[in-house]
């Protein structure tokens, strides 16, 4: 399967839409993640390390927001736990059915679960690791506790969750810092200007960023005992805790 270059907004746009994880995105989803989130191939390596730690044997890992399973391939490679599977779920019609070929083209004897419904409404349970990938962010502000609870609830005791997010910052400063640098790694990638600020407008309603501490703090509440921010590239940062 050939990746295509994401040129969704190269052109000017007469109308600008909400961003949706559709078809177009689908189609140029491998271009467009690697050259919009700083150091993400480190980020899914790295995630499929510590799942393959904390793995334990005849549970499952899910993989929460799963587009087109990087995390969940990666989670594949590294857990070597008796009887585990992975449940990887999306509610993208597009990401699923792709993420399905993919998955045919493994030959990884890990047993995978593709399952197109909302997160919101997913059933945790005899989980030893979860991964939300950049997909908290996508949720409304006023579910995340719920969900993170529902995780929590659904762990077994030593289990992990780890989340990356795209952060926001609450000093002033610090905020411009990453968002300058950010901006000059999309461009280093070879987004335009228009396509920038264009995708930046799309996703403005859609894709709401936490500070850390916000995540932190939301993670104790839930009962998690130790939290830990393991990664951190610009604005983009990954936490993991454990129950």
């Amino acid at each position: 399967m050939v990746d295509k270059a994401d040129n969704i907004y190269a052109s000017p746009l007469a109308k600008m839409v909400n961003f949706r994880f559709d078809e177009r995105v689908a189609d140029v989803f491998p271009d467009m993640i690697q050259r919009s989130v700083p150091g993400y191939g480190t980020l899914i390596s790295n995630i499929g390390i510590i799942a393959g730690h904390y793995a334990k044997p005849n549970s499952d890992c899910y993989d929460l927001g799963c587009s087109l399973g990087a995390v969940t391939l990666s989670m594949r490679q590294r857990v070597k736990a008796e009887g585990c599977r992975i449940i990887a779920i999306d509610n993208s019609t597009a990401m699923i059915e792709r993420a399905e070929r993919i998955m045919g083209e493994d030959n990884n004897r890990v047993p995978v679960v593709l399952k197109q419904e909302d997160i919101v409404d997913s059933v945790i349970e005899k989980a030893s690791v979860v991964v939300m990938n950049f997909t908290l962010q996508f949720i409304a502000p006023e579910s995340r506790d719920a969900i993170i609870q529902k995780i929590y609830d659904g762990l077994l005791p030593g289990g992990v969750m780890i989340l990356s997010e795209k952060l926001a910052f609450t000093e002033v400063p610090s905020q411009l810092f990453q968002q300058e640098l950010h901006l000059d790694f999309k461009r280093a990638n070879g987004y335009s200007d228009l396509e920038i600020s264009q995708k930046r407008s799309a996703l403005e309603n859609v894709l709401i960023p936490e500070t850390a501490e916000t995540h932190r703090q939301r993670f104790l509440t839930a009962g998690f005992s130790q939290v830990e921010q393991w990664f951190q590239c610009f604005n983009f940062a990954s936490f993991i805790a454990i129950k």
